[in-house]
């Protein structure tokens, strides 16, 4: 099952200039934006992006390209093999 994923994944990049220029590759969908979190997919599990003043500057998806623009603050990584439940607490208490 492994090789299966592997084979159709993106290479999943990060490039961060100065904390106010992020470039990400291999992002499959966004989740979430606003100016103080950008919540996106990625092969490698859910990265959120949190920071201020930020903006998508590039998204695309056929690509899997996203640029941000923005004070960068923190890069979370979410596990991407966790078994999350679509209840209202579960989304309520993340």
């Amino acid at each position: 099952m492994e090789e299966i994923r592997s084979a159709s994944a993106m290479p999943h990049t990060l490039m961060l200039e100065n904390r106010e220029l992020l470039r990400l590759t291999g992002v499959s969908d966004v989740d979430s934006f606003d100016e103080q979190a950008i919540s996106v997919f990625t092969d490698l599990g859910e990265l959120t992006i949190r920071g201020s003043g930020l903006h998508i500057n590039k998204l695309s998806l056929e690509s899997g390209e996203l640029v941000v623009e923005g004070h960068v603050d923190a890069l979370l990584y979410a596990d991407n093999g966790r078994q999350q439940s679509g209840g209202f607490f579960s989304k309520m208490f993340r």
